[in-house]
């Protein structure tokens, strides 16, 4: 007690320097434990008395000894959180005595910097992690995306990527996160065709609809790849955000097939039909002709894609089984074979022509990489 009575009269008198090197040693002393209670009360006394110094410099040697203690009085590390950048930086990313509900009114209450830093804590809970995802700023989101500490939940990443999907530097992190959802994939596909389509510069170069043909082209080609990459339990997620986007088109369906994307493409219609998944599966395995046909009526499915879906799945069957070698330039070749010379859908006729030649100049140029490496 007598030694806090003097550094409190002293205080007023000592330079800059001095005062921050004694405060720092008061503030380790309260940490520690080592002082007796009585002191203890005085010493938290004092620290208190100091958060009005004049000096951050007082106050940052301050939030450097209590900015990791489980001890630290509230009342002293709510105020250091609220000072300049510098010293709250210190408490709200380092104290561990911050609440989930304290940390969410900062993020609510608090503009960029301080989001960015609360968003870097060494362990962020899935409630925290939703109040930046919702309130937090850009930068603050992709400090959240980069914090591996971080307990994101599938909601949050929805929400940062339909909030800055379209600014570049978050669809990178959010893109290089392994556990980015797929249908927020697609979204930020879509973000990225729309960003293109409105882009002057391509409107200018191109022309405005031949800018929405391509982009929705380029879109369309992206999910392809998309469901390449990810697991079979993420398929009813991506179908149900590619229905309610009005993007499980007839048109997207026969794209599927012709590739061989026979497991999605059960997943579509598990989602369409309402069918158990295991018929499904049967069903494309091995089921016939007309019991897939009911199966492709329940999805909404027109008749005219009957023949060439049977086709495809017989082919890719074959494939499955080793008793042929193709791909989706060959399947898509037999798909228009079937459909004869004089189609009664021209449209489904013109679609799996442009699939078959997309499939040739895809095989041609990894065929024309492959020479270049040898």
């Amino acid at each position: 007690m007598t030694v806090v009575r003097h550094f409190l009269k002293w205080i007023n008198t000592a330079r800059v320097s001095e005062r921050a090197a004694a405060a720092s040693a008061l503030a380790q002393a309260y940490a520690g434990k080592s002082l007796p209670f009585e002191d203890r009360c005085a010493a938290e006394a004092a620290l208190t008395l100091l958060l009005e110094d004049p000096s951050a410099k007082v106050r940052m040697a301050i939030a450097e000894a209590l900015s990791m203690s489980r001890h630290a009085p509230p009342q002293i590390l709510a105020a250091l959180a609220s000072d300049q950048p510098d010293i709250a930086s210190l408490v709200l990313a380092r104290s561990p005595l911050f609440s989930d509900d304290d940390l969410i009114d900062r993020v609510a209450s608090s503009v960029g910097a301080v989001q960015r830093i609360i968003a870097g804590r060494p362990y962020l809970s899935m409630a925290v992690s939703a109040a930046i995802a919702e309130l937090g700023e850009a930068e603050a989101c992709i400090a959240l995306l980069a914090n591996s500490g971080a307990d994101i939940a599938s909601l949050s990443f929805r929400r940062i990527a339909e909030r800055f999907g379209d600014v570049a530097a978050v669809r990178e992190a959010l893109v290089a996160d392994p556990e980015l959802p797929s249908d927020c994939r697609h979204m930020l596909l879509v973000k990225v065709g729309e960003a293109l389509r409105r882009s002057p510069l391509v409107t200018a170069s191109i022309g405005q609809v031949r800018a929405e043909r391509i982009t929705r082209d380029a879109c369309i080609k992206a999910s392809m790849t998309l469901i390449d990459g990810i697991r079979s339990k993420e398929h009813a997620a991506l179908v149900e955000h590619l229905r309610l986007r009005g993007d499980l088109t007839s048109a997207f369906i026969v794209r599927i097939v012709a590739y061989g994307k026979i497991d999605f493409f059960g997943s579509v219609l598990v989602a369409l039909t309402k069918q158990h998944r295991k018929r499904v599966t049967a069903l494309l395995a091995g089921g016939r002709d007309v019991a897939l046909a009911a199966l492709f009526r329940a999805a909404g499915l027109p008749a005219s894609m009957d023949r060439i879906v049977l086709c495809a799945l017989k082919a890719w069957r074959e494939v499955a089984d080793g008793r042929r070698i193709a791909g989706a330039q060959e399947v898509s070749w037999l798909m228009l074979n079937e459909l004869g010379d004089r189609p009664a859908d021209t449209n489904l006729a013109a679609l799996l022509k442009s699939i078959h030649l997309e499939a040739l100049r895809g095989n041609a140029r990894e065929h024309a990489l492959a020479i270049a490496a040898a």
